[in-house]
C-alpha cells in the first residue's frame, strides 16, 4: 500500500465512512500471478466455495427403473448452488464414473454470451454501461468455472463454448484458473450455410470453443469424420533420404501405390451446419433458441470419454449434450434453470433416436430422474418420513448434520458454529411452539449454546410471527418451512430464479440466491372453437382471463398479475401421465394478441393438458376435457373435429 491509499484510508475511517469496494485489491493483494484479468466485483475462489448455498435436489419424478448404482439426472435449478450439491458428493464419494473415479470426466457448457443490452445516452455512458454489463457477466460465469474446476476428475476435460463478444476475455480467466499449460485446443465452430445478407462487414459465421484438461494425463483420442461421397483414393508417400521430401510410394513395377480412405481426422476446425439450418435435412431441430447440432456433440464426447463416464452440461438448454450422451452409453447431468428447457429436454429424452441428427430407429433412454433444486414441493417434503424431514431440513438452512446433546436436550447439527434443533412435528403432532416452548428450551440449554440458537419447524407449527426471541442476550431464531431464510443470516438477499417471458430472453443470465417453496399460480381462463379474424377455419382459443402469481422474495409475500406471466404450454393429447408439450406461447406474444393462444384443432387428440408458468418457475396445471375442446379422438394417436357451432365455449375458474 503506498502513502497516499494509507492516508485515503485513515481519512475515510476518520468520517466514519465505508471503505470502496475497489480499493480491497489494493488493500488486500491477491496471489501474485504474471497477468490478470481485474475487474470490478472479482471475488476470490476460496469465497466463492464458501459462499456459494448447497441446495438438496428433491426428486419429481424417475422415467424408467433406477438401477442400483447410477441414474442420469436432469435438475431444475441455479447451477451455481445446484453444482455445490454437487461438489459435496463428489467428496462424498457418491458422483463416480462407470470405473469408479470421482468426479465428472467431460464438461461441455454453452453459457448465455454476455448478453446484447440496449442503453440510452451518449456513447460514454453507453461504453461505460457495457463494460459494467460485461465485468458482471464475467464473474456470473467464473463463479460458476470455480465449481466446474472443481467438479472434474482428475483426468477430465472441459469445453467452454463462446462468441467472438467476450471469448478472449474467458481465455485469460481459464488461463488463471485452469493453468495456461492445460490450454489443449481453441476449436473453431464454422457455420458457413449461416445467410446473413448484406451487412457493412465479414459476416460472422463462427463460434470458439475452448478445450482445457485437468492434468497432463487427461483422456483424449482422435475423431473420425466420414467423407462426403464415400470412399477416395490417395497415394501413399514416403520419407525420400536423397531429396529430403515426401514422395510418392510405388510398388515394385514402379506403379504409384494408392490407398483408399472413408474418413478423415478432426482438426481444430469444425464445419457443421447449425441445427436450425440443417433442420429439413436431419429432423433434430425442436424450435428452442441457441439449439447446438448433436453432430457437435458427438465430437466433444467421442474424443474425451468412453462409456459409463459422466458428462456434465451445466447450461442445458435444448439437451443436445444429454441426448448425444444417452446415445454414445455416458452417463449425463443436465441443469437449467428455464422450465422450457426443462420440458423440452424431457421431451427429447423421451423421443430419442438412436443415430447422430435424429435419425435411424427410436432408442429407449436409460432411466433419469427429474430434480427440482432451489424450488421445492412443500406438500411432498411434509410426507417424507422423519429421517427425510430432517434430512431436507438441515439441508435447506446450510446446517451440518452434526447430531450433539446439551443440557439434557438432543440436538441435531450445527449452522454458523450455533446449534440446531429440528422440531419433530410428526412425533409431536398438534404440538405448538410458541414463547414458553422457547424458554423451556433456553431453561435447559441457555447457558452452553453461546449467542445463537436455530430451531427449524414447519411454519404453521409456531404461534409467533418475528423472526427470532431474546432470552438474557441469546437470540432464538424460527426457521420457517416453507420460508425463505431470514435474511440477517445471509448475507445477500434471496433471488427468484426468474423465467423469460419471450424466446430471446431464453438464454439470459440467471442468478439465483437461496431456495422457495412452489405456490401454485391462480388462474382464470376459458376455450372456445370459433373463427380468427382473416382466417376461413375454426380454431381454438384459449383466453387467459386472471393470472395470479405468489412468491417469497427477500423475505417477504408478493403477489403479481399478468405481468409474472412467462410461458403456456399446451400438450394437445395428453396421456394421463407425462406432459409432452406440443406448443408454447410467451407471454409477449399472447399480450400481444389479447392474452389469447389461437392453435389448430385439426392435430388435436384426447385431452389437452395447458401449463402456466409465472416468472418465478411455479406451474399451474389444467386439462381441457376431449369433450370440451371442440373435439374428440376416434383411434389413439389420431384426431377427429367434432361439429360444433362458431363460439362454443369451455371456462375453467379454479
Amino acid at each position: 500500500m503506498n502513502e497516499e491509499l494509507r492516508q485515503r484510508v485513515i481519512e475515510t475511517l476518520r468520517q466514519g465512512k465505508d471503505l470502496p469496494a475497489e480499493w480491497a485489491r489494493e488493500l488486500f493483494p491477491p496471489e501474485k500471478r504474471e497477468y490478470e484479468l481485474v475487474y470490478h466485483g472479482k471475488e476470490r475462489e476460496e469465497d466463492i466455495i464458501a459462499d456459494t448455498m448447497a441446495v438438496p435436489l428433491q426428486p419429481v419424478r424417475t422415467f424408467g427403473k433406477n438401477g442400483d448404482d447410477w441414474h442420469n439426472m436432469l435438475i431444475f435449478g441455479d447451477n451455481l448452488q445446484v453444482m455445490k450439491t454437487l461438489l459435496e458428493q463428489k467428496k462424498a464419494g457418491k458422483l463416480c464414473n462407470a470405473d469408479g473415479t470421482p468426479g465428472v470426466r467431460l464438461i461441455y457448457i454453452d453459457p448465455p454470451f454476455a448478453t446484447k443490452k440496449e442503453f440510452s445516452g451518449s456513447q460514454d455512458q453507453k461504453a461505460y454501461q457495457d463494460k459494467v454489463a460485461g465485468a458482471k457477466f464475467l464473474e456470473f460465469l467464473r463463479k460458476r468455472l470455480v465449481f466446474l474446476r472443481e467438479l472434474l476428475s482428475d483426468d477430465g476435460s472441459i469445453y467452454v463454448h463462446l462468441d467472438y463478444r467476450k471469448a478472449h476475455y474467458i481465455k485469460v480467466l481459464m488461463d488463471e484458473m485452469f493453468n495456461e499449460s492445460r490450454f489443449e485446443n481453441e476449436i473453431v465452430w464454422h457455420y458457413p450455410d449461416n445467410f446473413q445478407g448484406n451487412i457493412n462487414r465479414f459476416p460472422n459465421n463462427h463460434n470458439t470453443i475452448y478445450l482445457y484438461s485437468r492434468s497432463d494425463h487427461t483422456r483424449f483420442k482422435r475423431v473420425a469424420i466420414p467423407l462426403k461421397g464415400g470412399k477416395r483414393k490417395r497415394d501413399v508417400r514416403i520419407w525420400d533420404p536423397e531429396t529430403q521430401n515426401l514422395t510418392a510410394a510405388r510398388n515394385e513395377n514402379g506403379d504409384i501405390i494408392y490407398k483408399e480412405f472413408t474418413h478423415k481426422w478432426a482438426d481444430d476446425v469444425w464445419d457443421i451446419g447449425q441445427s436450425s439450418v440443417t433442420k429439413k435435412k436431419s429432423g433434430e431441430y425442436l424450435g428452442y433458441p441457441t439449439q447446438k447440432p448433436e453432430e457437435l456433440l458427438r465430437r466433444v464426447i467421442e474424443a474425451s470419454t468412453i462409456s459409463g463416464d459422466i458428462i456434465l452440461d451445466a447450461f442445458a438448454g435444448s439437451g443436445t449434450t444429454c441426448a448425444v450422451a444417452e446415445k454414445f452409453g455416458r452417463r449425463w447431468i443436465g441443469i437449467d434453470c428455464g422450465k422450457l428447457a426443462i420440458y423440452t429436454i424431457q421431451k427429447r429424452m423421451l423421443n430419442l433416436k438412436k443415430e447422430i441428427g435424429n435419425k435411424g430407429k427410436p432408442l429407449e433412454p436409460k432411466p433419469f430422474t427429474l430434480y427440482n433444486a432451489g424450488l421445492y414441493n412443500f406438500s411432498e417434503l411434509r410426507k417424507l418420513p422423519w429421517t427425510g424431514w430432517r434430512f431436507y431440513a438441515l439441508q435447506l438452512f446450510g446446517c451440518k448434520d452434526e447430531p450433539h446433546t446439551i443440557g439434557g436436550l438432543k440436538l441435531d447439527g450445527k449452522l454458523k458454529g450455533a446449534s440446531v434443533l429440528v422440531f419433530n412435528h410428526q412425533e409431536h403432532q398438534g404440538q405448538r411452539i410458541d414463547e414458553d416452548t422457547v424458554r423451556d428450551i433456553h431453561n435447559a440449554v441457555g447457558r452452553k449454546i453461546g449467542s445463537k440458537f436455530f430451531i427449524i419447524a414447519p411454519r404453521g407449527v409456531f404461534d409467533f410471527q418475528q423472526d427470532y426471541i431474546d432470552f438474557d442476550g441469546i437470540r432464538y431464531y424460527a426457521l420457517r418451512i416453507p420460508y425463505s431464510i431470514i435474511n440477517e443470516l445471509h448475507h445477500r438477499e434471496f433471488r427468484a430464479i426468474k423465467q423469460p417471458n419471450d424466446e430471446t430472453a431464453v438464454n439470459d443470465t440467471v442468478d439465483a440466491v437461496g431456495f422457495d417453496f412452489i405456490q401454485t399460480p391462480r388462474v382464470k381462463w376459458a376455450v372456445s372453437v370459433k373463427k380468427r379474424q382473416g382466417q376461413s377455419q375454426n380454431q381454438a382459443c384459449l383466453k387467459i382471463k386472471q393470472f395470479e402469481s405468489r412468491a417469497r422474495l427477500r423475505g417477504q409475500d408478493t403477489r403479481g398479475g399478468l405481468e409474472t406471466l412467462s410461458v403456456l404450454m399446451l400438450d394437445f393429447d395428453y396421456d394421463g401421465k407425462v406432459f409432452d408439450f406440443d406448443a408454447v406461447f410467451y407471454a409477449h406474444q399472447l399480450q400481444a394478441d389479447d392474452w389469447q393462444a389461437w392453435f389448430s384443432i385439426d392435430g388435436l387428440g384426447g385431452n389437452t393438458m395447458v401449463v402456466f408458468i409465472d416468472i418465478y418457475g411455479n406451474e399451474a396445471r389444467e386439462i381441457i376435457p376431449c369433450d370440451k375442446s371442440g373435439f374428440m379422438r376416434s383411434k389413439p394417436g389420431k384426431a377427429k373435429t367434432k361439429k360444433r357451432k362458431s363460439g362454443d365455449k369451455y371456462a375453467c375458474q379454479p
